[in-house]
Formats: C-alpha cells, structure tokens, sequence
C-alpha cells in the first residue's frame, strides 16, 4: 500500500458512516449473510466507522493508523450492534484481531446489542481456528457465554456449523459444557450436528464424557430423530450403535419415531437402517394423526421407501389413520400413482397367496 493510497484511504475512513460505499457494503453483507444482523436503510449505517470497516474488511496494512487518526472507542458498537472486534472475528482477519486485541482498553467478550453474541461466539460458527484460539488465550472471555438470542453456546454454533477443529479447541477448554441445552429448541451441541449431517463432529461429541446421545430437545426430538428425519445415514448408523440410544423414540410434538420420521421424508437408506433392528416397530402408529410409517410414505409418494417397508411380511398395509385412511387411500387422495399400484399390488399379492 503506497504513502498516496493510505492517504486516501485515511480520508474516506474518516467519515466512513456517510459514504454511499457503506450503504453498499452493509447491504451487500446482509445480501449475503445467512443471518442478520441487518442494515437499516432509513437510519443509514450510523456508527460503522472507519474503524469498523477496516476491521470488516482486514486491512491491517492500514489499521495502526486509523487507530491513530484520534481517540477511538474501539469498544463502540455501529448500526448493526457490532464492535469493530466482532467483525474481524466473524470475518476471520487474524492480523486485525490480534492488533485489537493488543490494547488494554478492548473489551474481548462484548456482545452485540442484537443477538447478544461474541466475537468468540461469532468465529466459532464461521469456523475461524486461528480467531478462535486468540479469543480463547484472551483473559476475559469466557468460553461457554450464551447468547442473548437463541441461548446458544460458541460449542453449540461451531457444532452446528460442522467445524471439528473448533469443537475440539473448545471441549478442551475448562468451563465448557459438552452437553449445554440452547434456550430456544433445547438443543444440546450433539443435537445440532446430528441434525445437520456433521459426522466428525458427531464422533468427537459421543466420545466426550457427559454427554448423553439421547436426549430430547423441547419438542421431544433426539440426536437419532433429528438425523432421521433429515436423511444423514451415517449420523443414525453411529447413534444406532450405542446401547444408550433408544431407536424407537416418539417426539412430544408430532409423536413420531425416528423410522416414521425417515419413512415420511423419503431417507430410503435410514429407513433400511432401521428397520434392521429387531427392536424398531415397522407399524408403529403416533397419536397425533394414526399414520404408521407406511401411511406416510403413501401420503408423500415416496415410492423407495415404500417398496422397502413391503419387504418386511410384518408391516399391516391396512391399517386406518385417525380418519380411517389407509395407506391405499392416503396414496390415492394424493394422486400418487405408482404407490398406488406398489400397494394393490401387494394387497392382491396377499390375498392370492392366503387363497382368497
């Protein structure tokens, strides 16, 4: 960076909350950003500074000298609710992070005004190792601080995201529960990476101490349903191979199990998973509607799942849903033709075969 860039740049950055390259930028970021925070176009980006915007975009090139442009708050949150902290860290720019983390008057563990979540928690979920262990060596941060939002904890969002290496940097850390339920759906670290298919993550979780591989989130769905239900074959492989995992769980809510889960989804392969276990029921009925595993399969056309379930010579093809649909009728109310044949197939099959 030449003497002449940095003087225009030093130029700009001074007023940098009234340019149009602001507007720009902070929309392009909430265009973007799978979640907020977002830009108020009425009240303009008031409060992201010069400061904020080097740290948004990691020029440390130029940061030692707008932090010498005059006295900043470098504490002080823009429009967003953001520090100028908060953005190097969700950004990943490890050279900004560590100048501010160098001065004495940055406070490392603010949380924005929004969603209450930290630099630290911000990089956990963007996956940002290198952010991640400066904050963590940073006295002061506290590893294990959930957010004002969704109540989740840095594990909880690095789980989430699938980022093993800062699940593993974080379990490490004394203070941290492997096992802490968010406030918002009851979702342990576990339950959020088995839910979004992260089998690494999900391997280093059921090896931690303290951690319970089924436990229930408020709706009363486990690590195993979740996966089900999403369609992660080798998350539900490894759950079923605990002896503390109960396969024939019903949810609170929509009282399903894990196989009912997978067979209304259309998870061939997770169905067959299942199903392979002597202790997982092929007819089991949940309360809220009367549907079995088949009936669902028939509602939503899922032709793979369906011929799976007619493999077993124990699965009831007739069995009523709450209103008196059976898998047959639950198919032909939704058009489903090759289901449709799959079944009445089955049903003359059936009747041949007993001499009817």
């Amino acid at each position: 960076m030449t003497e002449n860039i940095k003087s225009l740049a030093l130029r700009l950055l001074d007023r940098f909350d009234e340019h149009i390259s602001t507007h720009l930028l902070l929309f392009n970021n909430n265009r973007d950003s799978r979640s907020g925070p977002y830009f108020n176009s009425r009240s303009g980006p008031r409060g992201f500074t010069g400061l904020h915007g080097v740290s948004f975009l990691g020029i440390a090139e130029i940061l030692a000298a707008v932090l010498k442009m005059k006295e900043w708050d470098v504490n002080a949150t823009d429009c967003t609710g953001s520090t100028a902290l908060a953005w190097a860290a969700r950004r990943g720019h490890e050279e900004v992070v560590k100048v501010l983390l160098e001065r004495k008057d940055i406070n490392p563990d603010l949380a924005d005004t929004i969603y209450g979540r930290t630099p630290l928690s911000r990089a956990a979920e963007s996956g940002h190792e290198g952010v991640v262990r400066m904050l963590l060596d940073r006295e002061g941060v506290s590893p294990d601080r959930e957010d004002t939002d969704r109540g989740q904890a840095p594990l909880s969002w690095a789980a989430e995201s699938g980022h093993e290496g800062v699940v593993r940097m974080l379990l490490d850390r004394e203070g941290v529960s492997p096992d802490r339920e968010d406030t918002d759906r009851g979702q342990t670290p576990l339950s959020w990476a088995a839910e979004n298919g992260h089998e690494a993550v999900v391997k280093i979780l059921l090896e931690k101490e303290g951690v319970n591989p089924d436990r229930a989130d408020y709706g009363g769905q486990t690590p195993l349903s979740l996966a089900a239900e999403s369609g992660h074959e080798g998350v539900v492989e490894m759950l079923l191979e605990r002896a503390d995992v109960n396969p024939e769980n019903v949810d609170d809510y929509f009282n399903q199990t894990p196989l009912s889960w997978a067979a209304e989804e259309g998870h061939k392969e997770v169905v067959r998973l299942l199903l392979e276990r002597e202790d997982v029921d092929p007819n089991s009925v949940d309360s809220r509607t009367g549907r079995t595993p088949l009936s669902w399969a028939a509602f939503y056309g899922r032709v793979g799942v369906v011929k799976i379930l007619l493999q077993r010579k124990d699965v009831n093809t007739a069995t009523p849903d709450n209103r008196g649909r059976t898998p047959l009728s639950l198919a032909l109310s939704q058009r489903h033709h090759e289901v449709t044949r799959i079944l009445l197939d089955n049903v003359i099959s059936d009747t041949a075969g007993r001499g009817v």
